[in-house]
């Protein structure tokens, strides 16, 4: 799948200064380096929007208009991050007039869909627990 670029060429109706929840960004972060360098997925209850993740954008997109940008995260304030727990300052950036009231149903499915995503891929593993190694 080829890198999503259009957020940045398309004319940006809002843009704001923002916060994400720790626990939304480091569930991203997890499913990133476990699943690729982009992921996309539908939102669940938004009929034809799609949200797309990268490391430097988390982009809703519309379907029907062609994956015409919606809504994003981006700008991401991770340098010198030294905690996992405190929200991360991140702009974002509205496309589209409605777009604000899809944002917390964004958010709330970017962590079900991929906790789902990880539970499904953990099934498919088998766990097994390596022993430690003991002086003799």
């Amino acid at each position: 799948m080829p890198v999503y670029t259009r957020h940045n060429e398309v004319l940006v109706l809002d843009s704001k200064p923002s916060e994400v929840d720790a626990h939304y960004f480091n569930v991203v972060q997890i499913a990133l380096k476990r699943m690729g360098e982009q992921i996309r997925f539908r939102i669940p209850t938004l009929i034809h929007l799609d949200l797309i993740i990268q490391e430097d954008a988390w982009i809703v997109v519309d379907r029907v208009l062609h994956d015409m940008p919606v809504a994003c995260w981006t700008e991401f304030q991770i340098e010198g991050r030294d905690n996992l727990h405190e929200p991360i300052s991140c702009e974002v950036c509205i496309f589209h007039f409605a777009a604000r009231t899809i944002l917390k149903i964004t958010l709330d499915a970017i962590e079900d869909s991929l906790r789902e995503s990880f539970a499904e891929s953990n099934n498919d593993v088998d766990a097994k627990v390596v022993p430690l190694k003991q002086d003799e």
